[in-house]
């Protein structure tokens, strides 16, 4: 009789610490809630990394403030690719990464904001000729993505390259941009710039 009620009592014991409460046997219920919970610190750092790279932006100030510190951002790539010597293959491959994921975010930015708001305000033409020059933007970046890292071709390829981006900035910063601002209401500035930080989350 004591016999029976310690096997009772031990296969109690076994079922309730294979069971537990939600069902989950033993190691696997505890790896099974490491893995949600390891999930939801995964999207939470990644909101939080967004939420840093686009506050990096949107603490630049107004829509024309934090495009205008992309463009800086996006310039001091260029001078750490312009430093490299010819045999850091493997450097000038992580800046032009750099560079490609800096005016991604930027021009997912303009593109889908700014340029729309210039159309709507009659600047179509202006509006036009700026999406029409990211068109060589990414153009620069497959061709430099694709060509052999090393040598002095590669260095004169995005010289050429920033050089097109910098008439780009000063067009859109010292006249196209100031002039939409301008045109706009304190509260359509305001718009404005959460709209563009809304698209910079997305790629930010």
């Amino acid at each position: 009789m004591a016999t029976r009620e310690r096997a009772r009592s031990g296969n109690s014991k076994r079922g309730s610490s294979n069971g537990g409460v939600f069902g989950f046997g033993g190691q696997g219920g505890v790896l099974a809630a490491a893995a949600v919970a390891g999930a939801a610190v995964g999207l939470a750092a990644n909101f939080g990394r967004k939420a840093l790279v686009q506050g990096m932006s949107a603490a630049a100030g107004d829509w024309a403030d934090a495009l205008a510190a992309e463009h800086r951002l996006v310039l001091a790539h260029f001078d750490a690719l312009e430093a490299t010597e010819d045999t850091q293959t493997w450097k000038r491959a992580h800046c032009l990464t750099k560079i490609k994921n800096a005016l991604g975010k930027h021009a997912l930015e303009e593109e889908n904001v700014i340029y729309p708001a210039l159309r709507d305000k009659g600047e179509i033409a202006a509006a036009d000729t700026l999406n029409s020059e990211h068109g060589y933007v990414k153009t620069y970046l497959y061709e430099l993505e694709n060509m052999p890292k090393e040598g002095s071709a590669f260095l004169a390829k995005a010289r050429e390259f920033r050089a097109m981006l910098e008439a780009h900035i000063r067009e859109e910063e010292d006249e196209i941009f100031p002039a939409l601002k301008a045109r706009l209401s304190e509260e359509e500035n305001g718009k404005l710039s959460w709209a563009m930080n809304r698209e910079g989350m997305k790629l930010a």
